[in-house]
C-alpha cells in the first residue's frame, strides 16, 4: 500500500494558502496525510465507503424564500462523524468473524488522510472540478469513512473522469471559489461560503459577505447544480432526515446560547458557534433585503459580541 500520488496536489493546494485559517490542515498532520501508515504501521488496505445522505427534500437551487435561511444538506440530521464511526464498527466486527485477529483503525474526517483520493483509488468515484467525489449513479450526496486494515484484500481501480467540458458548478459558485489550478481546478476555500459560515472565525470580510446569500451554515451550490446530481440516489435514512429545514431567519436571530444549543444538539451545526452562527444569521439578514428584519438586526446590533454587533450593522446599512 504505496503513499498515494495525490499527496503532491494537497501540498500544493496548501502552499497557495488555499486552506485559509484551517490550520489542522496545514500543520504538522499535513506531513501525515501522505501516507496511511502514519495512522497504522501495519496497514496493507484501506476499505472505503460512502453512506449516502441526500434526503428527499429541495435543493438550494429550487428553493426560494429570502426569509429563511439554508443550512447545508448535510448538517441537517444527526452528526455524520458518529454515525459513520458506529457503521464502520459494524464493519470491522463482521470481517474479525470472518478473517479472525488483524489490526485496524477507524478513520471520519478528522483524521490526517487524503480520504477523496482514496476513496477514488478504491472505484468509489471521481473527483470532480467542484473537488467533490462523484459516483456516476449516485451523484456526490454521500458521506466518506475508512477503515485501515493489516489485511492483504485485492485492489480496485478508479473511476474515468466524466466531468468532461461541463463547468456548472464553476459558474454557479456565487464567490468564484473554484479556481484554476495544474490539475484542473481547485477550491480557494477563502472563498468558499462554507469556509466563510463554519471555519472562519471572528469578522467576514465585507467584500465576501453579500456573495453567501441567506446562508448560514455551509453551501451546496456546486452540487446542487451538478448534472450528476439530477437523479441522485435518496436515502430515507433517519439520521440524516432534517431537524430544521430552511428555518425562519427571525427565528434564528432570536435563539439564546442556550436555545442554540438545544436546537442543534448532535448536529453539525454546533461547528460554527453560537457568536458566528448569528455572524450568519446577520448578513444573510442584510442580503435578503427585507425590511422586516430591521427590528431583530437592531437587537443584535446592540450585542456585547463585538463581531455580531458590526455584521448586524451592516446588514441594516443593507437594508438602505
Amino acid at each position: 500500500m504505496a503513499p498515494l500520488e495525490d499527496r503532491h496536489r494537497f501540498h500544493q493546494w496548501v502552499a497557495g494558502g488555499y486552506a485559509g485559517e484551517m490550520r489542522y490542515l496545514t500543520d504538522h498532520r499535513a506531513a501525515l496525510r501522505d501516507d496511511a501508515h502514519h495512522l497504522l504501521s501495519s496497514a496493507r488496505a484501506v476499505i472505503c465507503v460512502g453512506k449516502l445522505y441526500n434526503s428527499p427534500w429541495p435543493h438550494s437551487n429550487r428553493f426560494d424564500d429570502a426569509g429563511c435561511a439554508w443550512i447545508s444538506r448535510y448538517a441537517w440530521g444527526d452528526d455524520y462523524h458518529l454515525v459513520l464511526r458506529r457503521d464502520l464498527a459494524r464493519l470491522e466486527a463482521m470481517l474479525r468473524e470472518r478473517c479472525g485477529p488483524f489490526d485496524a483503525r477507524i478513520c471520519v474526517d478528522t483524521a490526517p488522510l487524503l480520504e477523496r483520493s482514496y476513496a477514488r483509488q478504491a472505484g468509489l468515484g471521481w473527483i470532480g472540478k467542484n473537488t467533490c467525489l462523484i459516483s456516476q449513479p449516485h451523484g456526490s450526496w454521500f458521506f466518506l469513512g475508512e477503515l485501515l486494515v493489516s489485511l492483504e484484500i485485492e485492489p480496485d481501480a478508479p473511476p474515468p473522469d466524466r466531468c468532461g467540458s461541463c463547468t456548472r458548478c464553476i459558474d454557479a459558485c456565487p464567490t468564484s471559489a473554484l479556481v484554476p489550478s495544474p490539475n484542473g481546478y481547485t477550491l480557494d476555500s477563502r472563498l468558499c461560503i462554507s469556509y466563510l459560515t463554519i471555519e472562519l472565525r471572528g469578522p467576514v470580510p465585507e467584500e465576501r459577505r453579500s456573495g453567501s446569500g441567506t446562508h448560514v451554515f455551509g453551501c451546496d451550490i456546486c452540487q446542487d447544480v451538478c448534472p450528476w446530481n439530477r437523479r441522485a440516489s435518496v436515502t430515507t435514512d433517519p439520521d440524516f432526515q432534517p431537524r430544521h429545514f430552511a428555518p425562519p431567519l427571525e427565528q434564528l436571530a432570536s435563539l439564546s446560547e442556550q436555545e442554540f444549543r438545544a436546537a442543534f444538539s448532535g448536529t453539525p451545526v454546533t461547528r460554527a458557534r453560537y457568536q458566528a452562527f448569528l455572524r450568519n444569521v446577520a448578513i444573510a439578514m442584510g442580503n435578503s433585503r427585507l425590511q422586516r428584519f430591521r427590528a431583530p438586526l437592531d437587537r443584535l446590533a446592540a450585542s456585547e459580541d463585538k463581531t455580531v454587533s458590526e455584521h448586524a450593522r451592516w446588514a441594516l446599512g443593507q437594508l438602505g
